[in-house]
């Protein structure tokens, strides 16, 4: 037997910025390719163009919606840079919301074995989570995300005057992600949250910039989620299951988090986590902002099984980020059916 080792060991220096403002003049000496959808480049490209230059610039339109975020837009994106005649050296730019930002990343990190891209988002979702962290991917018939990579952006530039035109469902979405992450890692912001009104910009823009800074201390501690990362998909395990199940398009990625949060709680509640009073202050502050609070489990069985298609589930043993008080977490794995079966019961009525 003859082992022949390859020595790849590396140091590489995968740090980027996020620049919260007003979006400055971007320049590049090279191809660049746009990737957006029909609403936001109406609202918003000329915005972006006037800001942007480069050795040659396209811009590449996909169809609007989760329910696109197939392997079939990805090959579409893919033959429009192939047209263009892009290459290693180019430069693609995500200008959209989540779904862009993830098939953009995506298709960054397969064309030609790999091109840097950079991240515009344009939805509060966005901006305060899927932007930032280098998760892409696409969705299929078994679940939401099982296909993609881990591509980190060149730079994330986060600028609130997309935000002016965004519809309030959509806004109130990517409220549900920065609740998420302030039960879960900062008590202190969750109260901030309590007594602020994010219709203010002055406390938007603060609430963007504390979401974006706990995200971006958890994604330097663990960037291929092998640990505390994990936490960031609290109300995510759940939430994916109802997309699953209900299609991609009756609830936004948020809204789905939001009903995810609520059946955690409920679950930290019963496993002696988090205080009924705690509870229901992140119900209320859900309510506040129109987030659903409730949804009815058709068929608990069928429920529970699709729960086997979380990435977080390894060797038929599931997974739950739970809230630990709020502030807090706690990474539960091991509950027993029984105990999930009756919890899905509690919400079939």
């Amino acid at each position: 037997m003859i082992t022949i080792p390859i020595d790849l060991k590396k140091e590489c220096d995968e740090s980027y910025p996020i620049i919260i403002g007003e979006l400055a003049k971007l320049s590049f000496n090279r191809k660049v390719a746009i990737i957006t959808n029909p609403k936001v480049g109406g609202l918003h490209l000329s915005y972006l163009l006037e800001r942007l230059k480069a050795q040659e610039l396209y811009v590449v339109t996909v169809p609007d919606g989760e329910d696109h975020k197939t392997l079939e837009t990805i090959a579409s994106i893919l033959d429009r840079l192939f047209e263009h005649r892009l290459d290693r050296k180019s430069l693609l730019i995500a200008f959209g919301g989540g779904v862009i930002g993830d098939m953009t990343g995506f298709a960054a990190a397969i064309f030609q074995r790999g091109i840097e891209f950079i991240q515009v988002p344009t939805t509060l979702l966005s901006m305060v989570d899927a932007s930032v962290g280098g998760k892409t991917g696409i969705n299929n018939r078994f679940g939401k995300n099982l296909i993609g990579s881990f591509n980190q952006p060149k730079a994330v530039y986060i600028d609130p005057y997309f935000l002016s035109t965004l519809p309030s469902r959509e806004f109130a979405a990517g409220v549900a992600e920065i609740i998420k992450m302030a039960v879960t890692f900062d008590a202190d912001f969750f109260s901030w949250l309590e007594e602020n009104d994010l219709g203010n910009l002055a406390n938007l823009q603060e609430a963007i910039a504390k979401s974006v800074q706990i995200k971006a201390r958890v994604v330097a501690m663990d960037e291929k989620e092998q640990g505390v990362r994990a936490v960031l998909n609290y109300g995510h395990t759940f939430g994916h299951v109802i997309e699953n199940l209900e299609g991609y398009g009756r609830y936004l990625h948020g809204e789905a988090v939001a009903l995810g949060m609520v059946m955690a709680n409920r679950l930290a509640v019963r496993v002696g986590l988090l205080k009924e009073s705690e509870e229901e202050r992140i119900a209320a502050l859900l309510e506040r902002y129109g987030l659903p609070r409730y949804y009815r489990v058709v068929d608990p069985a069928n429920f529970y099984e699709k729960f086997f298609l979380d990435k977080k589930s390894h060797h038929n043993k599931l997974t739950f980020i739970l809230p630990h008080g709020i502030g807090g977490y706690k990474i539960e794995s091991g509950l027993d059916q029984e105990m999930l079966l009756a919890l899905l019961e509690s919400f079939s009525g």
